[in-house]
């Protein structure tokens, strides 16, 4: 995988390329850069998965984008490093940007779900809290549900079992098995595919 870009306003830092090994963030890459912000970073990948992008000027705001074998085009700003940054040239990581403008819908109604109890429970509005409570429960399930869904219609990107593991976390085990049994044989075997499949194993054998 080669990972090309450009950093406006960036004259002098280097910028790390970055992925998970285990629960470590490791790196992988990196590059100096004095006068320019075009940047190149490598890595030699198995299959897709999540790396960063990280500069030390700011650790804090790294770019995480779906890696894959090919090139990868990022360009951002200094001044808005991880929030302005575009990404091209990854199938999983365009699917991943979709499932998330669906989601941001699902947490801003939840931050209003959470404000409302907030003053029912400030005015002691006990029926409000319970309905609030039941509206916050049906929100939950939906998410879960269109994250499932997300996940089985593109069950032949690496992107599907990512979803389903970081997800349905706490989901019924039933979503997750929907999901890992949708997978294609490619998918099963990919980083994400073996940790979804061990995930379940865990859970099924705890309940025995």
């Amino acid at each position: 995988m080669t990972v090309k870009g450009t950093v406006d306003g960036l004259k002098k830092g280097t910028l790390y390329l970055q992925k998970y090994k285990d629960t470590l963030l490791v790196s992988v890459d990196s590059i100096k850069l004095n006068g320019t912000g075009e940047f190149i970073l490598t890595d030699n990948l198995e299959s897709p998965e999540v790396y960063f992008i990280v500069l030390d000027k700011k650790e804090t705001e790294k770019i995480p984008f779906f890696g894959e074998k090919g090139e990868i085009l990022i360009s951002t700003k200094l001044a808005k490093f991880a929030t302005s940054a575009k990404i091209t040239g990854s199938k999983n990581q365009e699917l991943l940007d979709k499932y998330n403008e669906m989601l941001k819908k699902f947490n801003n109604k939840q931050l209003d779900l959470v404000k409302e109890k907030f003053d029912a429970y400030k005015n002691n509005d006990t029926a409000l809290i319970s309905k609030v409570k039941k509206e916050e429960n049906s929100l939950i399930r939906r998410k879960y549900y269109y994250t499932t869904n997300y996940a089985v219609n593109n069950a032949d990107y690496e992107v599907a079992p990512y979803l389903a593991l970081t997800g349905l976390y706490y989901a019924n085990i039933k979503l997750l098995d929907t999901i890992n049994n949708s997978l294609s044989k490619k998918v099963k075997k990919s980083k994400y595919g073996l940790e979804l499949a061990k995930f379940i194993e865990d859970i099924k054998s705890k309940e025995k």
